[in-house]
């Protein structure tokens, strides 16, 4: 999320009742999440297993529950006791939620030719293209950011919050969420089906490639970035923060895990689980998807095994 304006750190400081520590005449013009960070931006973090990562990223300021981390050079830290509960004071403050009384808010940026069907929810600071067609039931929420030409089947929600929660058992509520301050952007010449889930970046950018095209009951997590012209078939749940490269293809059920990436005009076949990075221009199948050659052959031995053991035993 990028500020309207930018602000100190002294005034974050105020802000989440936090002690700076190192540079304190930075100013910072947005929040973001470590994976998609810029220089000028704030993240926070509140595990040890994590500090060098965002120390040595392009953040400008970390909010940190450790004073004792080596700053450096140019950046700043708040030090509080719960970095997380200090994140959600500036997402509250500068993202608050404001309830909607309108089908379609009155800020909302509609293109020529848009075709707006019945029960149709239009957000606030959305903006959609022109000769653009909303089937009748889609949601559209606040932020979001949709192209030229693009069309949207019925029951399909664009922008709904990421499914990303703070974890400590050490609490009698395990899981707290983190707000959700970032949007969704839809490139031209998309279509997306009936049914779909397309969650909004927690502080960054999910993106949907033009000319992608998307069946029904698909999910995409928060801050996934897809690139042109991708073809995903019903049933697709991707995680969130995965980076799609252009020309890929998922058919139908197929599940990917979160942060990986999966290279330009890959294919992965129906039912398969993709839990690590995926080079392009190969087709993959199976659990764990793997080269498709690879696993058929794998098939082919397995269904050998009872002959096999049969000869063992004679």
């Amino acid at each position: 999320m990028k500020l309207l304006t930018p602000v100190s750190v002294a005034w974050l400081s105020k802000l989440t009742n936090a002690e700076i520590i190192g540079n304190q005449h930075l100013e910072i013009t947005g929040v973001n999440e470590i994976h998609q960070v810029e220089l000028g931006d704030i993240v926070f973090v509140d595990h040890p297993k994590y500090y060098n990562t965002c120390l040595n990223s392009e953040a400008s300021c970390i909010i940190i529950n450790d004073k004792n981390v080596i700053v450096p050079e140019g950046k700043a830290l708040l030090f509080c006791t719960d970095p997380f509960e200090a994140y959600l004071k500036i997402v509250k403050h500068f993202k608050p939620f404001i309830p909607c009384s309108k089908a379609i808010s009155d800020d909302a940026i509609i293109g020529e030719g848009t075709i707006i069907m019945p029960h149709v929810f239009i957000g606030p600071n959305v903006t959609i293209g022109k000769n653009c067609v909303l089937h009748p039931s889609v949601s559209i929420l606040s932020d979001t950011i949709i192209g030229d030409e693009v069309i949207i089947q019925a029951n399909t929600v664009i922008g709904s919050d990421a499914f990303y929660y703070n974890t400590k058992k050490d609490r009698q509520d395990w899981f707290k969420k983190l707000l959700s301050c970032g949007r969704v952007v839809i490139q031209d010449k998309v279509e997306i089906g009936a049914g779909c889930t397309i969650d909004r970046g927690v502080s960054g950018d999910t993106i949907v490639g033009r000319g992608t095209k998307i069946d029904n009951m698909v999910h995409i997590g928060h801050d996934t970035q897809i690139e042109a012209n991708c073809l995903f078939a019903a049933g697709v749940a991707i995680a969130g923060g995965v980076q799609i490269k252009s020309g890929v293809t998922l058919w139908g059920q197929v599940g990917v895990t979160k942060t990986i990436t999966i290279g330009e005009n890959a294919t992965v076949l129906g039912h398969s689980g993709v839990t690590g990075s995926l080079a392009g221009n190969k087709v993959y199948m199976g659990f764990p998807a793997e080269d498709s050659g690879i696993k058929k052959r794998e098939i082919v031995w397995i269904k050998r095994i009872p002959e096999l053991w049969k000869k063992v035993m004679e």
